[in-house]
């Protein structure tokens, strides 16, 4: 009788230690691709705060070289990367790192040094698109839209938004 009650004990330790190891790797499959949800949510929030930034870099650009307020920001929506300028000598169209009009190119990679352009040798799901209003001569609304499919095919968006004004005569 007590060889019968040690064999039904040790299937339920068995059980148990079986329902709590699956219960890690359950936990650790979910962590590691949560992980690369975080990743890619880090990754477009970064690209779209870039993408204001080169947007205030143009504007400060314009009032070093003593252009007009708003020179060149046309109301539309663009792509830009990290290196846009404008060229104060050559018309907006001759200049390789001029603004462009947007049309949903894919973000790229450079693998050896990690900056994201849209020359790099890797594509990643990310596109930018961003969008300059002229809400009054003295402000501009710019918005940096992030899109990109994440794992499953979720479709995902970040959206910000900063206003520039004009606060010099």
């Amino acid at each position: 009788m007590r060889r019968g009650q040690v064999i039904i004990e040790a299937m339920i330790a068995l059980g148990v230690l079986t329902i709590g190891f699956l219960g890690v790797v359950t936990l650790l499959s979910r962590s590691l691709s949560l992980n690369r949800v975080v990743a890619d949510d880090y990754a477009a929030t970064y690209l779209a705060a870039e993408g204001i930034e080169v947007v205030k870099n143009l504007i400060d650009a314009n009032t070093i070289q003593g252009r007009p307020w708003g020179t060149d920001l046309s109301d539309g929506d663009y792509e830009l990367e990290y290196d846009t300028t404008f060229s104060a000598s050559a018309p907006l169209g001759y200049n390789p790192n001029a603004l462009v009009a947007y049309v949903g190119r894919a973000i790229r990679v450079d693998p050896a040094t990690k900056i994201y352009s849209y020359r790099g040798s890797s594509p990643t799901s990310f596109t930018r698109r961003i969008r300059i209003a002229n809400v009054t001569a003295d402000e501009v609304q710019v918005n940096a839209i992030v899109r990109w499919t994440a794992r499953g095919g979720a479709n995902s968006e970040i959206n910000l938004e900063d206003h520039f004004f004009r606060w010099r005569p």
